[in-house]
């Protein structure tokens, strides 16, 4: 399973989101730090979750960092994050 897929299955399964984007960005830092041949590297999270109910901005990206802790062990470099509660 590829790292964009383990994230997408460890969001779904843990936060439960009604919306979700995982993208890859990896080629856009090519030759940067973290960056390796073959990408899944450098990864964007849109995430709306009832989770994030009454959480801050940092308890949020906890939240998100935590469920796709696996991911980073398996080489993550880089990960943005934008999590926002049903209705932001």
């Amino acid at each position: 399973m590829n790292l964009k897929d383990l994230i997408t299955r460890m969001l779904n399964e843990r936060l439960a989101p009604s919306e979700l984007a995982v993208i890859d960005e990896s080629e856009q830092h090519r030759g940067h730090s973290g960056w390796r041949e073959g990408g899944q590297t450098h990864f964007r999270i849109d995430i709306v979750s009832p989770a994030f109910i009454g959480k801050s901005r940092v308890e949020r990206h906890r939240m998100v960092n935590d469920s796709v802790r696996e991911a980073f062990d398996r080489g993550i470099h880089a990960l943005a994050v934008k999590a926002r509660a049903p209705g932001e």
